[in-house]
């Protein structure tokens, strides 16, 4: 199934891109992220709560990182299997400057199976849609976060997360 999309970040992309890699903050916006654990090959071995409708469980996989291009293009692989059944997709986000703000554009094909299969493609694409509006809320925070630390001097202190605040900023954009 093709998931793609489109996502306008009130920030640059110079300040954008080291924290759409950065592990700690990806575990930090990633909707249900439990862990997220760099391995010696580069790749990060992950645990998360997902689901679609009333089929819901723990998925443990592995993130891959490829096609690099430093501040503009990655690839993102993503294996993972849990009860619910398996995810295997693989993705492209291409980071474009617009003025002051980064536009985000994601394009992927994703497969799934088991019972997770069962809901539909239609339900499976709702939830990817609403998970990659969420992340990419939740990573503008971080960034708006991170500028206002600058601004002031102060340390910076991650903004909180969570599935009702992460929403919410979905929602005001």
């Amino acid at each position: 199934m093709k998931v793609e999309g489109s996502y306008t970040i009130k920030a640059s992309r110079e300040r954008l891109w080291p924290l759409m890699i950065d592990p700690e903050v990806l575990s930090r916006c990633v909707p249900g992220c439990q862990s997220l654990e760099a391995q010696e090959d580069g790749s990060y071995k992950m645990a998360m709560k997902a689901g679609v409708g009333s089929i819901k469980g723990l998925f443990n996989g592995l993130i891959r990182l490829n096609d690099i291009r430093e501040p503009e293009h990655y690839k993102m692989i993503v294996e993972g299997k849990g009860a619910p059944g398996f995810v295997k997709g693989e993705g492209a986000l291409e980071l474009s400057e617009q003025g002051d703000e980064t536009v985000v554009n994601y394009s992927g094909d994703v497969s799934v199976g088991g019972t997770l299969a069962s809901v539909g493609q239609r339900m499976v694409l709702s939830a990817a849609k609403m998970m990659a509006g969420q992340f990419f809320a939740a990573i503008e925070a971080e960034a708006k976060a991170l500028a206002k630390a600058e601004e002031t001097g102060d340390a910076h202190a991650p903004p909180k997360h969570g599935f009702i605040r992460n929403t919410i900023r979905q929602i005001k954009k």
